[in-house]
């Protein structure tokens, strides 16, 4: 079992239909044109996706398609290591608002932390630029 770890929530309002969010952002295909932390491109690979970054390819798994907004993914930076990426689109009115969680690892200083949420918050706003010019 492992130890608690500190987390920190990044949430973002975009004034679209929770709907139009949940159906873009659960579609892999879409990350690079919003989310460059993650990578710059992705593939299809059985019932995992590869995607294609700096650091070289990473595995990622996504939550199957639901009605509940989740949009959680594994990432497998390297063979052994998974680490769990909570995402959700929930309901504000007519728009939304979408929370993504990003913890603190045991080797993950505050620092590299700091950084990890400038990197989602940015990516976020991107996201909320894209889909609001739809």
């Amino acid at each position: 079992m492992s130890p608690v770890m500190q987390s920190k929530t990044v949430t973002v309002t975009i004034d679209r239909p929770p709907a139009d969010v949940y159906r873009f952002v659960s579609n892999p295909e879409n990350f690079p044109q919003w989310a460059a932390g993650l990578g710059h491109s992705v593939r299809r690979s059985g019932r995992d996706w590869i995607v294609e970054t700096s650091a070289g390819p990473m595995r990622v798994r996504f939550a199957p398609p639901n009605d509940y907004g989740v949009v959680d993914h594994v990432v497998t930076p390297s063979p052994g290591v998974e680490i769990l990426v909570p995402m959700r689109v929930v309901p504000n009115g007519s728009g939304s608002e979408i929370h993504l969680t990003v913890f603190q690892t045991d080797d993950m200083s505050d620092e590299k932390l700091a950084a990890d949420l400038r990197l989602v918050e940015t990516d976020l706003r991107t996201l909320k630029t894209l889909l609001e010019r739809r």
